[in-house]
């Protein structure tokens, strides 16, 4: 009986393919997620304690606007003996914010309106229409957002002042709608591409025309990314300083935050109030303070809502 000879070992070397076992996976997942767990926590805990640290100077803020000048100097850190709103009063005459506050409120209100209804329409064509012309000019929008402010100043103050709208709030207007054209139209773009498209086909089957379909029906169901579009503008145009304080000279047309720049450049001559300072800070930032707590969750989820697509 002949031995059966085992098959030659190839000089290759072979690899064996090991299995972790069921445990050891268990474990591998455990430890993954400690980890996650671990950086979780640290995030929150920092998130947290950035959520307390801009509270409390916001709270510092308008405590320190009751006090006076020399008993800010003493206790930095003190509490109001009274709720007299001398301060505010001082601000509001002394630092002329009646007039920066009117200024700013029109300024404010007309270009984040003509903003959101100049790139509504621009934004649903965008989102409807795909071609070579639509692509460019999402890629146009797009590059808009990458532009700064500062590089763009003096061309802007040097045009304005070609055709005399320096030192003007119809200017001020056309420059702050023209630099918030491209995150408008990106965000509303955006949102509109979430839209179901099921009741513009049946409006056009329907016969409606493209602008009644937008008009009666895309732009109700808009309503919340149109609301975040136009909250988003009144914030960071009631809050801008660069641009204004290039582009406007005369005092009486000074919106707030130059206003309070102007106010500030005062008390270096005349002595620092830093209760009216103070004061001054509460007017300008406390009505985008309350905006956003009346309106922090609609805006949210307009933000939110144009994620999908």
């Amino acid at each position: 009986m002949t031995a059966i000879a085992p098959p030659p070992v190839s000089d290759q070397t072979t690899r064996t393919l090991v299995v972790p076992s069921p445990r050891r996976r268990n474990r591998n997942r455990a430890a993954i997620g400690r980890d996650r767990s671990a950086l979780r926590g640290i995030g929150l805990v920092l998130l947290w304690a950035f959520v307390v640290l801009n509270v409390a100077w916001m709270v510092w803020m308008v405590i320190q606007a009751f006090r006076d000048t020399r008993a800010i100097l003493a206790d930095p850190w003190g509490m109001p003996t009274s709720l007299d709103p001398v301060n505010f009063v001082t601000a509001w005459t002394v630092g002329d914010f009646a007039t920066a506050t009117m200024n700013s409120v029109v300024t404010t209100v007309v270009s984040s309106f003509l903003t959101v209804a100049l790139a509504a329409p621009a934004a649903y064509y965008l989102s409807r229409v795909e071609n070579r012309l639509t692509n460019s000019l999402t890629l146009y929008f797009v590059l808009g957002l990458g532009i700064p402010a500062q590089v763009i100043v003096i061309p802007l103050f040097v045009m304005l002042n070609e055709v005399y709208l320096t030192d003007s709030l119809i200017g001020l207007n056309l420059v702050y709608i023209g630099v918030s054209m491209p995150f408008t139209v990106f965000l509303l773009t955006a949102f509109f591409r979430s839209l179901p498209l099921e009741m513009e086909e049946a409006a056009a089957l329907d016969g409606t025309t493209a602008f009644g379909t937008f008009w009666r029906i895309t732009l109700p169901l808009a309503k919340g990314g149109i609301l975040t579009a136009f909250v988003l503008q009144v914030i960071s145009h009631w809050n801008e300083t660069l641009l204004a304080l290039t582009l406007l000279q005369s005092t009486e047309k000074y919106t707030l935050p130059v206003a309070l720049i102007s106010f500030i450049q005062q008390q270096t001559y005349s002595g620092a109030d830093w209760g009216g300072l103070f004061a001054g800070l509460c007017i300008v930032v406390l009505p985008m303070l309350a905006i956003y707590l009346w309106l922090g969750r609609r805006l949210t989820e307009g933000l939110t809502l144009g994620m999908g697509k």
